[in-house]
């Protein structure tokens, strides 16, 4: 499955670069998306397939922090390119005529270097907040990598403003995430139901169909990973249900991509 990912997104990303009729912005989003896609798996994948080799499934504290203020970048960092390309999308559909005026290259760019920087910023308030906790001996926990709620159930002390953290970021960037997504959508539905002919109506569907099926597999898998943690206690259960939105997602991508 790591080798599926890795190859895919790759594939993406040196078609994107080496064909000059894809340098536009809808595939500009894509290439950064499938470059976040590989990282995303790199930050945890081929850590268990070590242990996996060796038959030890330790990894030290530094390694854990490294991991999951990775995981927290690239996952955010993933939410916010979709946001984007659904933007795009939009701008597409409802405003055509005006499309290469208001997605220009530097609007491209600063839209993803802002991306980034949002990104940023609260895995590194997160990852600080960790190190003021205090920690039992013996940690277990039950993922294959090291997960932030995972990690805040094993310490010892307090872990009341971590949680407070969390709740506020999650509800503050998923809200703007999801809330950009549904208007981009409620508006290219409205359009798409005001087009006269047959044939616009689906051009602009195809245009957005790869990109609502990732959407709907990163959103799905992750909320699916949340809900069978909260109802269910069993490791095998929780660790299976990471693997989904861990794994999965980021090596479909290249699958519905390609076929556009």
């Amino acid at each position: 499955m790591y080798l599926v990912t890795v190859l895919g997104n790759l594939t993406i990303v040196l078609a994107v670069s080496s064909d000059s009729k894809l340098h536009t912005p809808m595939y500009f989003f894509l290439c950064n998306l499938s470059f976040t896609d590989i990282c995303l798996s790199t930050t945890t994948i081929p850590k268990m397939l070590v242990n996996i080799q060796i038959h030890n499934q330790s990894i030290t504290y530094t390694g854990c922090l490294h991991q999951m203020f990775f995981v927290l970048v690239f996952s955010v960092f993933e939410n916010f390119l979709l946001v984007a390309m659904a933007y795009d999308r939009y701008v597409a559909i409802c405003h055509p005529l005006r499309y290469t005026v208001i997605m220009n290259p530097c609007f491209c760019g600063l839209l993803l270097l802002f991306s980034f920087s949002i990104s940023v910023m609260p895995a590194l308030l997160h990852s600080l907040m960790v190190l003021r906790l205090s920690f039992c001996t013996e940690l277990k926990i039950p993922q294959f990598f090291c997960e932030l709620p995972q990690v805040l159930r094993l310490a010892c002390s307090s872990i009341r403003i971590n949680n407070i953290l969390i709740y506020f970021t999650n509800c503050t960037l998923g809200g703007v995430s999801i809330s950009g997504v549904i208007f981009s959508y409620t508006r290219i539905v409205s359009a798409v139901l005001r087009m006269p002919s047959t044939g616009g109506k689906y051009k602009a569907v195809s245009t957005c169909g790869s990109h609502l099926s990732v959407v709907s597999l990163f959103y799905g898998t992750g909320f699916g990973v949340y809900f069978s943690s909260a109802l269910t206690l069993s490791p095998k259960k929780t660790a299976l249900a990471s693997v989904m939105y861990m794994v999965l997602p980021q090596m479909m991508n290249p699958f519905i991509y390609s076929l556009r």
